[in-house]
């Protein structure tokens, strides 16, 4: 194991031992956007102590979150408005009771207690005691001072909402996760442009959720619906197109910068060893979230409008990666350029276009922008832990072209895919920007 992935494997597991290690202590009783967010730093945690959670499987995962925590806090608003109606298959969701009281931080707390157990099911024994202690404490701070009556009908929400969400998401092609997302048996596509496997691994020489592409889909109409334009024409011609980003790639990593290293590795982003793309742009939108103590309303929204759109968006990335199939750099530049050759990060083990990190980061520059606005700065640690500087943002279009370019400085990623990708993002999370939230 090499020093950075031991720095980052021991700072997970130190940060989710705290969180496991938690006593149920008095303390100040949070508000319901706190709760809100101490839930998400958690579940961000266990995204990386969860074996199937690959980055499409925690984008699905942060989408039913985001819809519960929505849905949720739609009964106690006179903002909001139901997703029931305007997404496939969500027709109702339970309601409060009229006239009666309920408690917004009781509500958030049992709708996550129960949702995490849903999503997180599989996770480590570790993040199973987080979990258990995480409810206890969270539970004690949430009820602390509320009338028996209201906790016991506001629990019974919260749950009752969770449980409508879950049952919902069980149809949608996502819900099963075998082998950890490698098929059994698949016959790849043949010639010399197709995806070969690039890992030793044996569980890795068939591709990453094949199928994924296939999903229900949350506002996008199916995961076709924001289609690419293709890689450039495959050739080993040095002139060619794709020739040419091959070796941009080749001689990227072969100069690069001590700040293009830094940047690759900021936004590696690899599975267990962190909370996955999808994690990483929840973590922002939390750090923003806490700097501009977004209400629950507010913070609702945001987070739903983001799952939806980075579920859509893998959806949506993975459709074409199995429509083109394309080999990654290191297969191309091995074979024609440089057999001695080795990318600055781990080659992914699925085909390469489009990148799945634009797409991803295009998707929620779109949802953040909208929400926040054109030239939003702000302050990413999302590295901290694991020892990565913070990394400063003009905006969140910014942030996104920087995790983009950085797949190409990490050796793994043509600038074709880097670019579609973005742009795919846009069209995708367009739609879900689209959606009706509020009154």
């Amino acid at each position: 194991m090499g020093a950075r992935r031991l720095v980052a494997t021991l700072g997970a597991a130190v940060a989710l031992w705290c969180m496991a290690s938690l006593a149920v202590v008095a303390g100040p009783r949070p508000e319901p956007a706190v709760m809100l967010r101490d839930w998400y730093y958690l579940m961000n945690e266990l995204v990386r102590h969860t074996a199937t959670y690959s980055p499409p499987v925690a984008s699905r995962s942060f989408a039913y979150l985001g819809i519960t925590v929505f849905e949720a806090a739609v009964g106690g608003s006179d903002k909001l408005v139901s997703l029931a109606g305007q997404l496939p298959g969500l027709d109702v969701v339970p309601q409060r009771e009229p006239g009666a009281a309920y408690d917004e931080t009781v509500i958030t707390s049992a709708a996550l207690s129960d949702a995490i157990v849903h999503y997180f099911g599989n996770t480590g024994p570790t993040g199973q005691r987080s979990i258990r202690n995480a409810q206890a404490k969270w539970r004690a701070l949430a009820i602390d001072g509320v009338p028996a009556d209201v906790v016991e009908r506001s629990e019974a929400f919260g749950r009752a909402v969770a449980d409508a969400i879950y049952d919902w998401s069980l149809n949608d092609g996502g819900a099963t996760i075998s082998n950890m997302g490698f098929p059994y048996e698949l016959d790849l596509p043949k010639g010399e442009d197709k995806w070969v496997p690039t890992s030793l691994v044996q569980q890795q020489q068939l591709p990453l959720l094949p199928d994924w592409g296939n999903n229900r889909t949350f506002a996008t109409p199916t995961g076709a619906a924001c289609a690419t334009p293709g890689n450039p024409a495959y050739s080993t011609e040095v002139g060619s197109q794709f020739y040419k980003e091959a070796n941009e790639v080749y001689e990227a990593v072969k100069n690069a910068t001590p700040e293009q290293v830094a940047m690759a590795r900021f936004w590696s982003d690899d599975p267990m060893l962190s909370m996955t793309p999808p994690g990483h742009w929840v973590s922002i939108a939390l750090q923003v979230a806490e700097r501009a103590n977004l209400p629950l309303e507010d913070s609702v929204d945001l987070l739903a409008r983001m799952g939806m759109a980075m579920s859509d968006a893998f959806v949506g990335c993975w459709h074409e990666k199995y429509v083109y199939n394309l080999l990654r750099p290191v297969t191309y530049i091995k074979r024609l350029i440089d057999p001695k050759w080795e990318p600055i990060l781990n080659t992914p083990p699925f085909p390469e276009y489009p990148s799945g990190h634009s797409v991803v980061s295009g998707a929620m520059d779109t949802v953040l922008t909208a929400f926040f606005g054109d030239h939003y700065a702000f302050e990413d640690k999302t590295g901290s832990p694991d020892g990565r500087n913070p990394r400063k943002f003009g905006s969140f279009h910014e942030a996104a072209e920087e995790a983009g370019i950085s797949r190409l400085y990490g050796g793994i990623h043509f600038r074709a895919a880097i670019e579609d990708g973005l742009a795919q993002g846009h069209c995708i999370a367009a739609y879900t920007v689209a959606l009706k939230t509020r009154k």
